[in-house]
């Protein structure tokens, strides 16, 4: 029995011909070797599977053939391409930066590229996942990557090409691989499925390419495994069974159901995909996807995206016909909305069954919103909107009161000249058990103010103050506001003095010395200076400054003082030297006493936040 060997290593491209969906990379190789323009390094990037290594060592066989053909190609019959398609080659080194990725490593790969080649032309080192070298082994790497001997290339290969360092990127050719398209991965699964005497159909090689996702390895291990499981023959549906992806005949009778607004017919149907195994996010993303590919059926220039098997075209394009453009835009954000919280939701099942419940109502929900065929959207109003009100009838009518109007010239005041009748309020009855009793009545006796009336024909002269003062005297104690007064000196002394002498009684003998010990000065009529000798009397002073400043306008009647506590310059030149610095200056000072600390920090790469 002979050994199996897998499709993706049996079918490895070994000329830049046979490689799927790289032409832009190829095709530039190609022409640097023709041309003799090669780079002392090369950096291959992009996803897995899409043939990264393959280019790199079909590069490593082509620059070393000795028959090398017109177009570019080894001619895979010398003795170099010989020995390279037999491993024998010792010309092409191969590490793994995942499992050799410490200084050592590098030093030895670096030792190694003193000595010049036996055979051939060049010595070519390929080292594949080169993101994962440690810091260090990145810059034992940079002399010898930067100005290598003539005969040896470097060729890079990595899926995570933003953890490499840029010096290492400014050292290199980049070549970005692209994903292999869904064609591309079909046409070459035909061509191994040929030479392998294999049945398939199409639509199941169009599942493989779109699952794969652009990898071409994936591609071909699933076709492996689909071959093992249905003993060489692959059909659609046992693609879709041993892949476990759910047809799309139940996304279009779940939407059908749906937009017939059948709850419990499309609450069966998922009850009855959930048994066959498939989970609630499956779904969602599935048929998030073919909602996806309904809308881009709306519009025949998109149809180049639709991403879906052969023969299903015309029935995508008669369903899409059918539905409403807002409710494909509708379901596919409750969809989306509906897999964010799948991962938060403890019931799983219930979150996937509310999104149906949600989708069954949604063209209910449209033709609600929808006015003549056109959405209409909500509108804003800026002015004032009318309502109804409803007129309340008072219980009972007010008795009338005469009312006399005296006029004064500062203000109108109004005299009630009679006394306006008592007013009855019927009180609550003590209630005595098979009695009825009349209500009866309480009578609430209304006060009447009386002014005393002007001499007849002398217009009064009383002014408003006066006037309130006549009519309130006796309830309320009228005063005239006092007017705010200027800073003066000796008042101001006066009253420093005396919060002194209250700081003494509060045992605060510091703080009072300090009062005693100030200057003061007039700046302005409603602010002055408070000049000390030391920081800490200023800082006692400002402790106290919101009381202060309030005893002080109380004192004056003068709510705009302020002031403000100044210290001598002599006491402010007596401050450290080191406290004067800012925190770059202090760190310069003690790296410039102690080296060692600016080297630590230059070693490890530290970012000092200077603040």
């Amino acid at each position: 029995m002979d050994k199996f060997i897998v499709s993706a290593r049996k079918y490895r491209p070994q000329t830049f011909d046979t490689v799927v969906g790289q032409s832009h990379i190829t095709t530039t190789l190609k022409n640097a070797i023709k041309n003799n323009q090669l780079a002392h390094a090369f950096l291959f990037c992009g996803p897995r599977g899409v043939g990264k290594t393959t280019c790199a060592r079909i590069l490593a066989k082509t620059i070393n053939c000795e028959n090398l053909q017109p177009d570019g190609e080894a001619c895979d019959t010398c003795a170099s391409c010989k020995s390279f398609n037999s491993g024998a080659s010792l010309n092409i080194h191969e590490l793994d930066a995942a499992s050799n990725n410490s200084v050592d490593d590098i030093r030895a790969l670096v030792e190694q590229v003193r000595f010049a080649p036996q055979a051939g032309k060049y010595k070519v080192y390929i080292v594949d996942e080169v993101h994962m070298l440690s810091a260090s082994a990145f810059n034992a790497f940079l002399k010898t990557l930067e100005e290598p001997p003539s005969y040896a290339i470097f060729i890079l290969a990595t899926t995570e090409k933003h953890k490499i360092l840029p010096t290492i990127l400014s050292r290199c050719q980049i070549f970005d691989f692209k994903r292999i398209t869904n064609n591309d991965t079909v046409e070459h699964l035909e061509d191994i499925t040929q030479k392998e005497d294999i049945k398939t159909e199409k639509a199941a090689l169009q599942v493989i390419a779109q699952k794969s996702e652009g990898c071409m390895r994936d591609a071909l291990s699933i076709l492996d495994k689909i071959v093992s499981f249905t003993n060489g023959t692959v059909t659609y549906q046992n693609t879709l069974e041993h892949l476990n992806v759910l047809d799309h005949d139940y996304y279009f009778k779940l939407l059908d159901l749906l937009q017939q607004q059948d709850l419990a017919g499309a609450m069966l149907l998922y009850d009855e995909i959930n048994k066959k195994g498939f989970e609630g996010d499956m779904v969602l993303n599935g048929f998030a996807e073919f909602i996806r590919n309904l809308l881009v059926c709306k519009d025949p220039k998109a149809l180049s995206l639709l991403d879906i098997v052969e023969g299903m075209q015309s029935k995508y394009n008669e369903v899409a016909t059918k539905t409403g453009l807002s409710y494909l835009v509708s379901a596919l954000n409750l969809i989306s909305e509906s897999e964010i919280n799948y991962r938060m939701a403890r019931n799983k099942r219930l979150q996937v069954e509310m999104t149906l419940i949600k989708l069954n109502f949604l063209q209910q929900a449209i033709e609600l919103s929808m006015d003549g065929g056109t959405v209409v959207k909500k509108k804003r109003v800026d002015g004032p909107v009318a309502y109804r009100v409803k007129t309340i009838n008072p219980l009972a009518a007010k008795p009338p009161a005469t009312v006399t109007k005296t006029e004064t010239p500062a203000a109108k005041l109004y005299v009630q000249e009679n006394a306006a009748p008592a007013k009855t309020i019927p009180a609550f009855p003590q209630h005595v058990p098979g009695k009825i009793e009349p209500a009866q009545k309480l009578v609430i006796e209304t006060p009447v103010i009386k002014m005393p009336a002007p001499a007849p024909g002398i217009k009064s002269k009383t002014s408003l103050l006066d006037g309130l003062r006549q009519k309130y005297s006796p309830e309320y104690h009228i005063e005239e506001v006092k007017e705010a007064e200027a800073l003066v000196m000796e008042k101001l002394k006066l009253l420093w003095l005396q919060y002194a002498d209250k700081m003494d009684e509060q045992q605060k003998h510091s703080s009072a010395n300090s009062f005693k010990l100030a200057k003061l000065s007039i700046e302005a009529e409603n602010f002055f200076t408070v000049t000390v000798n030391a920081i800490t009397q200023q800082r006692f002073i400002e402790q106290e400054k919101m009381m202060l400043a309030d005893f002080i306008q109380q004192a004056f009647n003068n709510r705009s003082i302020s002031f403000k506590v100044l210290v001598t310059e002599a006491e402010k030149e007596t401050l450290p030297p080191h406290l004067a610095l800012n925190s770059r200056e202090r760190f310069d000072r003690i790296a410039e006493k102690y080296p060692l600390v600016r080297e630590l920090k230059d070693k490890l790469r530290l970012e000092i936040d200077y603040k």
